[in-house]
């Protein structure tokens, strides 16, 4: 793994835990908008059996429950030591309580070790797709070099309140494949898998991968130069865009892979220069209804802290447009901006998260208004980097009466991140 991966995407979770010593005063914000937004914490994770350090945001399962997974915690014993290897969870609201039930916790040998950046996906039949950036057995790495997933449902009857889900391994990653994948899988209309890995095989740049419903059998799409640091988007063709940390000659490119004659070609669609335009992205692209790409940068633009971009197809190529540059916390750290995907809302406004931007530097949830042509900026909630969180990794998923829930690392009650509901 590459020095500036593993601080992005491998280690740097814990570092941030180590740095945060205090607890502050609990902290309920309002957004400077016409509409005030209210910040709530609703489950304060402890770093033991309810896991920690959750990066990956959450996804909305039919009947209103939240998935995820922790980076850390829940099973303390195998592998991982007391730290535990982390594990994934459901949390349920019932009456006006949220309860987190463990759905399974990984053991840190062949089934896997620390999840990440990759949100559960929901599958038919309800299964559950997703992945871990360590373990998996042997490998090239020390660590392990990841998994790719599944789960379901116990069939016989559970005779406990809790009772994990089973665990189907779906890939063991062996580094010449790739290492370390990151980002939610993509489940496209034939029930394939796509995805990518953050480092390892060809100039140790990491791949797009995908696993054939047909046994899982895996099938390296691309070698992307330059660390991808989320998964794919596909569009109406198949065609697939992501993004990488660094280009070859560049601070990070979004690129375009296409499928001609049963090769997959791939194509830079936009180079950044780290100015004016951003640099070094981490989040992955998304689509509007239109067919245009947005997307963010951890850093550079106006302000340093990285940008809000769009993308539209245009005389064969893409155009690039500037949406928004965020104003950085000036602490020397390379990665300040959005980490984690963009949201689309119906109207047009996106949404998303800061990992350190924000008024007190610990990262920031926003939203940005889109206005004959311009787009406006609006804090939800700048984290203290105390009881209500901070240093945000994760997408934001929004339900049905415009709540909005996401993940935060570090803080809350026992310095081990938070779930948070932001309602209107």
């Amino acid at each position: 793994m590459s020095r500036v991966s593993e601080v992005i995407l491998g280690k740097a979770p814990f570092l941030l835990r180590n740095a945060i010593s205090a607890l502050l005063l609990p902290v309920i914000l309002a957004a400077a908008a016409l509409q005030a937004q209210t910040y709530t914490v609703i489950h304060n994770f402890t770093g033991g059996q309810d896991g920690g350090t959750p990066m990956a945001g959450l996804t909305m399962d039919p009947a209103g429950s939240l998935l995820g997974t922790a980076n850390v915690g829940g099973n303390t014993g195998g592998n991982c030591g007391v730290s535990g290897c982390g594990l994934v969870y459901k949390l349920v609201k019932r009456n006006d309580s949220w309860q987190l039930l463990a759905l399974y916790d990984f053991e840190g040998g062949n089934d896997g070790t620390n999840p990440q950046t990759a949100n559960v996906v929901i599958g038919p039949n309800g299964i559950l797709y997703s992945t871990t950036y360590y373990g998996g057995g042997s490998c090239t790495g020390a660590d392990g070099c990841g998994t790719v997933f599944m789960l379901q449902p116990r069939q016989a009857p559970c005779p406990a309140i809790t009772c994990f889900w089973n665990e189907t391994i779906l890939h063991r990653f062996n580094g010449n494949d790739g290492s370390g994948p990151v980002g939610a899988l993509l489940l496209d209309q034939e029930g394939n898998l796509d995805g990518t890995t953050n480092t390892g095989s060809m100039l140790n740049g990491g791949s797009v991968y995908q696993l054939n419903r047909s046994g899982w059998a895996e099938q390296i799409l691309f070698h992307p130069y330059g660390y991808p640091g989320s998964s794919v988007a596909a569009d109406n063709t198949g065609s697939l865009f992501g993004s990488t940390f660094i280009g070859i000659r560049s601070r990070g490119t979004v690129y375009q892979l296409t499928l001609s004659g049963g090769t997959w070609f791939g194509t830079d669609i936009y180079d950044f220069s780290g100015g004016a335009d951003g640099g070094y992205p981490v989040a992955g692209v998304i689509f509007d209804p239109e067919g245009n790409l947005y997307g963010a940068t951890t850093s550079g633009g106006s302000g340093n802290g990285g940008t809000v971009f769009e993308l539209s197809p245009s005389g064969g190529g893409w155009s690039y447009k500037l949406l928004y540059s965020f104003t950085g916390p000036n602490n020397g750290r390379l990665v300040v901006g959005p980490v984690g995907n963009l949201v689309m809302d119906g109207a047009g406004n996106l949404y998303g998260t800061t990992i350190s931007d924000g008024a007190s530097g610990h990262g920031a949830v926003f939203k940005l208004t889109r206005s004959n042509g311009t787009w406006t900026y609006t804090s939800l909630h700048d984290f203290t980097g105390g009881s209500d969180g901070g240093y945000p990794y994760c997408n934001l998923v929004l339900d049905e009466n415009g709540n909005i829930y996401g993940t935060a690392s570090a803080g809350g009650a026992f310095n081990a991140g938070v779930i948070f509901e932001i309602t209107p």
